[in-house]
């Protein structure tokens, strides 16, 4: 009986739920059709390699915001549309790491990939970095959506986590097909219950979020 206790402890242990807080699930477990492209996981990002605290390549949410999720692929189906999740719950040590980063002003790797017009020296004042992010709270999701019969992501007009106005969720100076795509995401967000952020298309957060103002650090894994 011991062995067996111990097994399953070791069990909870390898896939990380022995971590994991009362009130967060994996959303693998909600929506097990949603796609998942974890940046932070690997050098696809801003920095250009892992960030502290991403182990393995798997989305962990509040409860809250994974059923209000379900809703949203659930609608998009209808359109043979489908949810593409890029980030959602975000240790402190990984904002830990960004405030670091940041502060190594001649670290620019990714500047012309993702924030070749702003000023790394101005990532905080402008608001695309700070010390503290709702993503740790567990409810905010950065999400696109994609074409389940092409398997590609919509054009939105910028690439996720691009720094710069054209990544505001209303700027103009983007055509006709990429404002559609990216109102169809504000909208079907806002409709289940979610608020958006006006500077990334990408960035939502449940309204009503059980854990506003609460920032944990678990490892994502």
């Amino acid at each position: 009986m011991l062995l067996r206790f111990v097994f399953f402890l070791c069990f909870l242990t390898v896939i990380g739920y022995s971590q994991t807080p009362k009130g967060f699930v994996y959303i693998k477990t909600i929506i097990p059709d949603i796609k998942i492209e974890m940046r932070y996981c690997g050098s696809n990002n801003f920095i250009g390699k892992p960030i502290n605290g991403y182990n393995a390549e798997v989305v962990i949410m509040t409860k809250e915001a994974a059923f209000a999720l379900r809703k949203v692929q659930e609608t998009l189906k209808k359109q043979n549309l489908g949810l593409m999740i890029y980030d959602s719950y975000r240790p402190q040590r990984a904002v830990n790491h960004f405030i670091k980063w940041a502060k190594k002003i001649n670290d620019t790797l990714m500047k012309q990939q993702f924030y070749p017009n702003v000023d790394k020296r101005n990532l905080f004042k402008e608001g695309y970095i700070a010390s503290r992010s709702r993503h740790s709270s567990g409810s905010t999701i950065d999400l696109t959506i994609v074409d389940n019969k092409t398997g590609k992501v919509l054009d939105m007009g910028s690439p996720y986590d691009y720094f710069g106005k054209s990544s505001w969720v209303e700027n103009d100076n983007i055509n006709e097909k990429q404002k559609s795509n990216r109102q169809l995401l504000q909208q079907v967000m806002l409709n289940n219950g979610f608020r958006n952020y006006p500077k990334e298309w990408w960035h939502f957060t449940l309204k009503g979020e059980p854990y506003k103002n609460e920032y944990f650090d678990f490892p994502v894994e």
